[in-house]
């Protein structure tokens, strides 16, 4: 962890000087002796201040109010999803407060749009919030890096110049399935979130897996395999939504080397796999165990109640807005990973004889 980035007030400070002249030794220009220009350049040398960043200079020009939130995926498919909405509620509480609005920014449909929506090239925001499935080359944040926009990535890959939010999922995922190697499953399948833009739908070979590039598949796919098993089948699904597990759900379990366990990335794909054990005839928990990842509270699925790993939704929406808030005020926050919880309930069982 690094420790909280120099500001231009630390600078000041050391100087002597207020806020505003330490910006004008900065600017070059502007009514300022030259002994106090050199004053604050020492300051910020022995500091190890590389100078005003360009969220700096937003500040001095005054604010946009908008906090610019980049969707995974297009908003009539996210907000299906009780995970953005919870998620996004917790984020709104916190900035709300600081009198900050929210532009949502949509994801592509599919791979045929452009990766990059033109809103942000263009948009005012003061921070950007990138939700969930970015890598490290991703387009997204390479546009919001061009622009000098400070960003929050959430549930990516910490890098040294975005802030990040993220989740243990890997060792969440880990616990579930030793969860179902203690009940005696040996055949074990998965379905995953989408592995790409190009939400593919399907049984996903050695071949397609090289090419699995959204950080979120890759550490729950990796937290099964941490916990020593290798799925029957990696079944990868184009969104998390529950038609697209009962899609998932009919493929795998009609097979007749069918799996006794379906790990699912998602509870809206697990409850999609559950509807379709219902629809084939099979009993859940009894024929075949059913395992997701949130922890949502889907009454609608009963009188099942899915096994699952329990995120902390409204406070990763709140996590999301403190980093904002740090961003805003010129700092660099350190990385925050929350925890998640195994939580058991009537879908998962000893493995059939």
């Amino acid at each position: 962890m690094s420790a909280q980035r120099t500001t231009l007030a630390d600078v000041a400070a050391a100087a002597g000087v207020s806020v505003s002249t330490a910006s004008l030794a900065f600017s070059g220009s502007g009514p300022i002796a030259d002994a106090t220009r050199a004053r604050v350049l020492e300051a910020a040398r022995t500091l190890a201040y590389a100078g005003p960043n360009p969220l700096g200079r937003q500040l001095r020009r005054g604010r946009s109010g908008i906090v610019g939130v980049i969707m995974g995926d297009a908003l009539r498919r996210a907000f299906r999803d009780p995970v953005s909405s919870q998620v996004l509620d917790g984020l709104a509480a916190t900035l709300g407060p600081l009198g900050l609005g929210v532009l949502l920014v949509p994801g592509p449909h599919d791979a045929s749009q452009p990766a990059v929506d033109p809103l942000l090239e263009s948009a005012a925001m003061d921070v950007a919030v990138q939700m969930w499935g970015g890598t490290t080359d991703d387009p997204v944040l390479e546009t919001l890096r061009r622009r000098g926009t400070p960003t929050v990535l959430v549930e990516g890959t910490p890098q040294p110049d975005v802030a990040a939010v993220g989740i243990d999922d890997r060792g969440g995922m880990a616990e579930l399935t030793r969860h179902l190697l203690d009940l005696g499953h040996t055949r074990i399948a998965t379905v995953t979130l989408p592995f790409d833009r190009g939400r593919s739908e399907g049984p996903a070979d050695a071949e397609r897996l090289t090419h699995l590039a959204w950080e979120i598949t890759r550490r729950r796919l990796a937290g099964v395999t941490d916990a020593g098993v290798t799925p029957t089948t990696v079944y990868e699904t184009p969104a998390s939504l529950v038609e697209n597990g009962a899609a998932a759900g009919r493929a795998l379990l009609a097979a007749p080397d069918r799996p006794t366990a379906v790990i699912c990335q998602s509870d809206l794909l697990a409850s999609g796999v559950v509807l379709a054990a219902r629809e084939l005839g099979l009993r859940v928990p009894q024929d075949v165990s059913v395992a997701g990842f949130d922890g949502l509270d889907l009454a609608w699925l009963a009188p099942d109640v899915l096994t699952s790993v329990a995120q902390p939704l409204a406070e990763k929406g709140a996590a999301i807005g403190t980093a904002v808030s740090a961003l805003l005020e010129g700092s660099m926050p350190e990385p925050q990973v929350l925890p998640v919880a195994l939580r058991v309930g009537t879908t998962t069982g000893p493995a059939p004889r």
